[in-house]
């Protein structure tokens, strides 16, 4: 069942974002963090395919309306994006989650890709109520998350060929993450690019990669958040 798009307060600001809810019953609630698109196709129907695997999925629209084709203007949006504005729309968004229906227990999971990757991580550090969370290749030069705040475990998903966040920078960021005291496992694909899980860019796409790291994804959450 496809989501809907919901309007949530954020810290006396409204925001939008797609929220997507399993058919029947109740699950974990997942943050789903865009890329530096924006809030676009793929990004709901991630959303859709975590509802369609029983979880409650909210993809925040950080970018408030705005979204980009080419690579110039999506890194200037994310340049451009107002870090304390999106910290603000992200605790939104968890609230919101949180209070929804369909929502089964007190701790919430983010997963991210490319700059979301970093945001998640961001927003694993700034709200408690995140108890796990999947960096799928996360970058963003003016986020710097303060891991020794994590409530939870990470999961690294990065590809070996990746020009923005090389094999080095995921090593790095695990053995910052192992530095403060936390749970952190990581794993680099062999020969694949960055936004290999993205099906709608065809020069990045890897569908075995891809399959494998949402089999890893749903395994983790599965592990952390179900029955929490």
């Amino acid at each position: 069942m496809p989501g809907r798009m919901v309007e949530f307060k954020a810290n006396g600001l409204t925001t939008q974002g797609y929220l997507a809810a399993p058919a029947a019953g109740k699950g974990p609630g997942l943050l789903v963090i865009q890329e530096w698109w924006g809030l676009v196709g793929h990004i709901k129907k991630v959303c859709d395919r975590f509802a369609a695997e029983g979880y409650t999925a909210l993809a925040p629209d950080l970018y408030h309306g705005k979204a980009a084709a080419e690579p110039d203007e999506a890194g200037k949006l994310m340049m451009a994006l107002d870090i304390a504005r999106a910290e603000k729309d992200l605790s939104g968004a968890g609230a919101f989650l949180l209070a929804q229906p369909t929502i089964a227990g007190t701790k919430l999971g983010a997963v991210g890709f490319c700059m979301g990757g970093q945001l998640a991580l961001f927003a694993a550090t700034t709200n408690p109520s995140i108890g796990a969370c999947v960096n799928f290749y996360g970058i963003h030069p003016n986020v710097k998350p303060n891991y020794a705040r994590l409530a939870g475990p990470v999961l690294g998903l990065y590809a070996e060929k990746d020009g923005f966040v090389t094999p080095q920078v995921a090593r790095e960021v695990e053995a910052a993450i192992k530095a403060a005291g936390k749970s952190v496992e990581t794993h680099i694909y062999p020969g694949v690019n960055h936004a290999f899980f993205n099906d709608e860019r065809a020069d990045a796409y890897n569908a075995a990669a891809a399959q494998d790291a949402w089999r890893r994804t749903l395994d983790f959450f599965g592990k952390h958040l179900k029955g929490r």
